[in-house]
């Protein structure tokens, strides 16, 4: 894939009983603040906006975060925004309405 900058919107969903889901969504958010990658937290989703192989390798890293802590299941939505020919921003789609 190419090297621009992408976007994508990252919803985890933790179904679990072991604990309250909000502790496992907490920590899939760690890994994208350890990830470096530019991110914003919002109530129902996560989006996030880097390189194409970065945005993938964070989504692949909260799967394995989760798997290897022994969440017991979960869904992974995610939505992705790729342009062929350059950049795709948060700021683009967002940046009129931020005060």
């Amino acid at each position: 894939m190419h090297t621009y900058i992408i976007n994508a919107s990252i919803q985890i969903i933790p179904i679990v009983q072991d604990r309250h889901p909000y502790e496992w969504v907490d920590e899939a958010i760690a890994v994208i603040q350890q990830s470096g990658i530019k991110y914003e937290v919002g109530p129902f989703a996560t989006v996030i906006e880097g390189r194409y192989d970065g945005v993938m390798k964070v989504i692949n890293d909260i799967n394995e975060y989760l798997y290897s802590k022994n969440c017991n299941e979960w869904i992974t939505n995610v939505q992705i925004q790729v342009r062929s020919n350059g950049d795709i921003t948060g700021e683009e789609k967002t940046g009129k309405f931020v005060h």
